[in-house]
């Protein structure tokens, strides 16, 4: 498994609890070489008319703390 993707993961395990709280969940889909995150909100997440809100200010948050070699987080859903 590739460091990066380890390390990504790890950011979101520490948000999931949360997240699978509300019946929502999110998945990595892809971290291009220019270290750009792709992110498909799942379960109630996806539907949710708050889910810019939780992507913005709890994923995008955590995973910029965690990992700054992020350059980029986009939501593919």
């Amino acid at each position: 498994m590739d460091v990066l993707y380890k390390r990504v993961e790890d950011a979101l395990d520490t948000i999931r609890p949360y997240l699978e709280a509300d019946g929502g969940n999110v998945e990595v889909i892809d971290i291009t070489d220019g270290s750009i995150l792709k992110l498909e909100l799942k379960g109630a997440c996806k539907t949710c008319n708050m889910s810019h809100m939780t992507m913005k200010a709890g994923i995008e948050e955590t995973i910029k703390r965690a990992v700054p070699e992020i350059k980029e987080i986009i939501s593919v859903n």
